[in-house]
């Protein structure tokens, strides 16, 4: 299922909230967490995090992977605490109507 529209940054600040991540490691927490029904796309990854580093509610700083590979890794900022607190109770609050909606009963048809 292709994610929701406007889910994906508050998906990528959760995962870098625990602790700073690069893409790779990002797309696997958000896969193992959601027991990979929320996939990522790596093109998509990378525009959310350049569009939350230009917010500033990510930084990015150069290190090296277990594999001795060159990658950015990503660190939530205070603002970007703040967003993510904003933004998951509105998704939460979103996603809990919807549920409501779905699983309500339906009555017997009239007629």
């Amino acid at each position: 299922m292709p994610m929701l529209r406007g889910t994906l940054d508050p998906l990528v600040l959760k995962a870098v909230s625990w602790s700073p991540m690069h893409a790779f490691e990002i797309t696997n927490w958000v896969e193992e967490r959601s027991d990979a029904r929320v996939q990522i796309d790596d093109g998509a990854l990378l525009q959310a995090l350049h569009r939350l580093e230009d917010r500033g509610y990510v930084a990015g700083d150069w290190g090296v992977t277990e594999n001795g590979r060159r990658a950015k890794y990503y660190r939530i900022t205070a603002a970007g605490r703040d967003y993510l607190r904003t933004e998951a109770a509105r998704l939460v609050d979103h996603l809990g109507a919807v549920i409501s909606i779905l699983s309500a009963k339906t009555s017997k048809s009239r007629g």
